[in-house]
């Protein structure tokens, strides 16, 4: 971790409507002598939010079109926060920033052609830096990546294991998730390229590790189950890779839970749909301009939100059953969980590990720690209750 910086933490981004809850949440449980700044592109709009807090913070005007501003808002800090999103458009030149100073960074992407791309192009620079890039810390993937770990570590050491994951939500979208998910349904091509190109460079474990599910009625949890290619499975399965807790053979299966096939069977060709309504330059300009970054519900809308994650795990003839469970996944609990990963990096006693990291690889178990103490829950379901989910 570097030393002699002015900040602890910067959140760059802090004037979008995500970035305004995270620096809400750092501004109620900032620890004491808490050194942190706010940045963005516009000071005055910056100011504004500073004042609206009551904070005594700093702000850096940056922006990614000025690679100076940006190199000196990483060189400035130990830790980067940014919400600036999509994360193809204007995410490429604060982590190679970051990777360049041996400064953290931590964001919520879910976009898997960005994370291959960073590991690409800065994974190498940061391992000689000592800057840990962890992707994904918010909705994507935390829940997930951390929830497995979780489950992982109730059972059995050194025999193969398997963990299926069944999760439920109730919010709306937010403007950037919409954004992003548009931005990838258009980019299949581009997706799979740097993901071939990915695999072609990375290292892999002798440990076999891979990827299942398949959709249909799960009798334990009471519901139907749709497999997802997020970017979730693919988090969860680089910490099975690097983390010899996963067993010498490991799979897992992610799965939207929802209690009607009829929902199951519209939610699937929604999916569809939308991912061929992405490939049409003209229709794809028009879905983009329905929702955009920084919309967001309000406070009331996003009290009424939840989420819950339940994980059901085998392995040497053992069976495990747990959850993950919070409030409003897309803004509340991420903006939550983005804070604390930042706030986990910097103050908290981690691995010796560098580059480009998932949660579970980077923080693991400390995170999960300040996650449970901001009032996320972690637990294990013992007997199975077919109406956890």
């Amino acid at each position: 971790m570097p030393t002699g910086r002015r900040f602890d933490i910067v959140l760059f981004g802090a004037t979008g409507f995500t970035g305004q809850l995270t620096a809400e949440y750092l501004a109620r449980h900032a620890p004491e002598g808490l050194r942190w700044a706010l940045a963005g592109r516009n000071p005055a709009k910056l100011a504004a939010v500073r004042d609206r807090l009551g904070v005594d913070v700093e702000t850096l005007t940056a922006d990614v079109t000025d690679p100076a501003s940006i190199a000196a808002v990483a060189e400035a800090t130990r830790v980067v926060i940014t919400t600036v999103g999509p994360y193809l458009e204007y995410g490429d030149v604060l982590v190679g920033a970051c990777a360049e100073a041996g400064t953290d960074y931590v964001d919520l992407t879910g976009e898997p052609e960005f994370v291959d791309r960073t590991y690409l192009r800065y994974h190498s620079r940061a391992v000689e830096t000592g800057a840990r890039l962890v992707h994904a810390c918010g909705f994507d993937s935390i829940p997930y990546d951390l929830g497995v770990l979780y489950t992982v570590q109730q059972l059995p050491v050194g025999v193969p294991l398997t963990v299926d994951c069944y999760f439920a939500v109730s919010a709306s979208f937010s403007g950037g998730t919409f954004q992003s998910t548009i931005t990838a349904f258009s980019r299949l091509r581009e997706m799979q390229k740097a993901a071939a190109e990915r695999k072609k460079v990375e290292p892999r474990p002798q440990r076999r590790v891979r990827g299942r599910g398949r959709p249909g009625r799960v009798a334990e949890i009471g519901r139907w189950a749709v497999p997802l290619p997020t970017i979730d499975p693919q988090i969860v399965l680089r910490s099975a890779r690097a983390l010899d807790r996963y067993g010498p053979d490991f799979s897992y299966g992610h799965h939207l839970a929802v209690k009607r096939l009829p929902s199951a069977l519209g939610f699937a060709g929604a999916g569809l749909g939308l991912m061929g309504l992405a490939q049409v330059p003209p229709v794809r300009r028009w879905l983009l301009d329905r929702k955009k970054s920084g919309d967001g519900p309000d406070a009331a809308q996003r009290a009424r939100s939840w989420f819950k994650v339940t994980l059901i795990g085998t392995g040497g003839g053992e069976r495990v059953v747990t959850e993950i469970a919070g409030g409003d996944p897309g803004y509340d609990e991420t903006s939550k969980m983005l804070a604390e990963s930042a706030l986990c990096l910097a103050f908290d006693e981690l691995p010796a590990v560098a580059g480009q990291l998932t949660t579970a690889v980077a923080m693991g178990d400390k995170l999960i720690h300040r996650l449970v103490a901001a009032g996320i829950e972690f637990r294990v379901l013992s007997p199975v209750d077919g109406q956890t989910v």
